[in-house]
């Protein structure tokens, strides 16, 4: 009897003390991997590869999450073809990605118009053309749609934070209605200003408008590859734009011999991420020239998942 009782009192403290030691360590939450299909662009520009291909281009990479790009299925397309047309390219894409087993995230959306523009009539067709991806990204399952803010030449910031709120504004209340988010990448000129850039996003104040840090896009004047005339500060910036953020962009262009990014402190953009409790996808995003675009899209993966795993 007493070998019984001394038996349960020992189960008893081991699985208390399991309990105390689980409950003090903290749970690490799995980082979420999706691949922007940008990194591809080349492939699918200059190589023939069939954009259609990308859900299993990503699964080849076990990367879960899929970001698409507007641009490779409508280049040259008129608008007055774009609302029977980007349907068909949505279901398409939808039948790749589960034949893959992927998880659509999000579409980046180029070329459809200056939404910050001080021409009501084009900045209502660009709302309009946004539109049409909205409702792809509802019938993909995405989340949201990356739209840009790149000012038109010769705007004040005044007037591009006026009719940014004007534009995106009207876009998001549309998203709305369909449950789908409208993010804004910082992406050249002003919208590279994480400051400014925010205060559009304060002024909106819509739960379903938000930033897509980007944390190579900080280049105000020139190109951040390398000629940046006016940069902002990318750590900075990253911060000031996480508190809208419903996306993040891991942009890479080389790394060193112990696979970290040259141009930015990955271990510093990421801390940063985590400080603001977002826990959605990362997007891996590619755009080097020293490495294959598949090497690149494996050594940024890799670099998530190492620092990641140190979080």
């Amino acid at each position: 009897m007493k070998k019984v009782q001394f038996l349960s009192k020992l189960f008893l403290i081991v699985f208390l003390s399991t309990a105390m030691f689980s409950s003090c360590t903290p749970e690490k939450k799995e980082l979420k991997i999706s691949l922007a299909q940008w990194s591809y662009h080349r492939a699918f520009r200059n190589d023939g590869v069939d954009p259609f291909e990308f859900a299993k281009m990503a699964k080849e990479l076990d990367i879960e999450g899929l970001e698409y790009v507007s641009q490779l299925y409508t280049h040259g397309m008129a608008d007055q073809d774009k609302a029977t047309e980007i349907p068909k390219i949505a279901t398409e894409l939808k039948k790749r990605s589960e034949l893959h087993g992927r998880t659509n995230v999000l579409i980046m959306v180029d070329g459809e118009g200056p939404l910050a523009s001080s021409d009501e009539k084009k900045r209502n067709q660009a709302i309009l053309n946004h539109s049409y991806w909205v409702d792809a990204a509802a019938t993909l399952g995405c989340t949201s749609i990356r739209v840009n803010l790149a000012p038109t030449r010769g705007l004040s910031d005044e007037e591009w934070h006026k009719n940014s709120v004007i534009g995106l504004g009207a876009l998001a209340d549309i998203a709305a209605k369909k449950n789908i988010n409208v993010i804004v990448e910082n992406h050249g000129g002003i919208s590279s200003d994480g400051a400014k850039l925010a205060a559009v996003m304060a002024e909106i104040n819509k739960s379903n408008c938000g930033t897509l840090p980007d944390f190579g896009n900080f280049c105000i004047d020139g190109s951040p590859r390398g000629d940046c005339k006016v940069e902002y500060d990318r750590y900075k910036g990253t911060k000031e734009l996480m508190p809208y953020a419903k996306g993040v962009s891991a942009k890479s262009y080389d790394f060193d011999v112990e696979g970290n990014e040259t141009k930015m402190d990955y271990n510093k953009l990421l801390q940063i991420v985590k400080d603001a409790g977002y826990t959605g996808f990362i997007g891996v995003e590619y755009e080097g020239d020293r490495l294959s675009e598949k090497e690149g899209i494996i050594a940024t993966k890799e670099l998530l998942l190492k620092i990641g795993l140190e979080y």
